[in-house]
């Protein structure tokens, strides 16, 4: 496949049957739309069908097979689950069946998470390349080259596409145009946060940025270590994980001047890859082989539950449950509590997140994609 680094084409979209439509998720809708879900953070208030006397009660639903590893979260909108694979594939899969509609292949491994605005799928793939994909098709709009693989999932605010890998670079959503690109000397795993007119992600060489979204201007950065965390942002103040070579942190920081509000720190020698969530006054995020909840205001530790292994997917947070995975299994946790409601075990590491939508928790796991529900 030639790369192309704007093709820039008119998005008229022609939709076949499927629950899908070209309107946008908006606030109050249940659809997880990205690897944040909405407002950057991983937490659906609108689930009221699992819950923590249910939750114990989960059994898989539908699995799909995939050619290789599904490292990569889903994005759920509109009853269609849209997931990548390192079997270098962007697949869309009918929610309530599991039945392949389409798959796009890409060059690569697609380990970056999907991000669905307007009917169209934004997703990164280690060939160096962002694409625009007709979510109904699967047909590519446009894709963009960038200087190395992307594994940072997209973020879509306003027409525009913020993602992370050599540099973080800002792309007009419907032609894939350039608007501007911030070099930060480093590569960019993290999934950009934009709030208010601001962009924060952290890089590899160990900083938190936060750019002016419309230019990409630098408004401050702080060093935290290495970052493979996607931030969190809520009620103005930035949460993000890091490690050094000897310990994991989390930090709170405020949004507007970066200065650091509360730094925690994992016990030694066990590093945080997750990214938080943040649900009712508490902060969720995983470190070396456990789940820790943090008071968001103080960074106080108020519970934390072994998940086996490197804690490496990013906890969903969904009417008082907190879903994660560690080592090779699912988990479901009491969201106040910390108790273990259930798990389920598979073959392959855990690095895929889930989505909760409308009473099922959709989780990449090995080379399958898992939706999990009552029965």
């Amino acid at each position: 496949m030639k790369r192309i680094s704007i093709l820039v084409l008119v998005l008229c979209a022609s939709f076949v049957s499927v629950a899908w439509s070209q309107q946008p998720a908006g606030k109050g809708s249940a659809d997880w739309t990205e690897f944040h879900r909405l407002d950057m953070v991983r937490v659906n208030p609108y689930e009221h069908v699992l819950n923590v006397h249910n939750a114990g009660k989960l059994v898989v639903k539908w699995k799909f097979k995939t050619g290789r590893s599904v490292f990569a979260s889903p994005a759920v909108v509109n009853g269609v689950v849209f997931v990548g694979s390192e079997d270098d594939n962007v697949y869309a899969l009918n929610g309530s069946t599991g039945a392949k509609l389409w798959s796009y292949a890409t060059d690569s491994w697609v380990r970056s998470s999907p991000a669905v605005a307007n009917g169209v799928v934004y997703v990164g793939s280690d060939d160096d390349s962002v694409y625009a994909l007709n979510g109904s098709t699967g047909a590519k709009l446009w894709s963009y080259a960038t200087g190395n693989q992307v594994w940072s999932s997209p973020t879509v605010v306003d027409g525009v596409v913020y993602v992370g890998s050599d540099n973080v670079y800002a792309l007009d959503a419907s032609t894939g145009a350039l608007l501007w690109s911030c070099p930060t000397g480093s590569y960019v795993y993290s999934s950009p946060a934009v709030a208010n007119g601001v962009v924060y992600f952290g890089t590899n060489d160990g900083y938190l940025y936060a750019l002016n979204a419309s230019t990409g201007a630098e408004l401050w950065r702080v060093f935290v270590s290495f970052v493979f965390s996607s931030p969190a942002v809520v009620d103005g103040v930035v949460y993000i994980g890091s490690y050094s070579q000897d310990n994991g942190y989390v930090y709170a920081f405020n949004a507007e001047t970066g200065a650091k509000l509360w730094e925690f720190t994992t016990p030694s020698g066990s590093i945080v890859f997750s990214s938080p969530a943040v649900a009712n006054g508490v902060v969720y995020i995983g470190g070396g082989g456990d789940l820790y909840a943090l008071n968001s205001r103080t960074g106080t530790k108020l519970w934390s539950r072994g998940v086996r292994s490197d804690a490496v997917s990013s906890p969903a947070v969904a009417n008082g449950v907190v879903y994660t995975g560690g080592g090779f299994r699912e988990f479901a946790f009491n969201a106040a509590t910390g108790a273990q409601l259930w798990t389920h075990y598979d073959q392959d590491t855990q690095w895929s997140s889930a989505a909760v939508v409308n009473g099922i928790v959709y989780v990449g796991g090995g080379d399958n994609v898992y939706a999990f529900g009552l029965k």
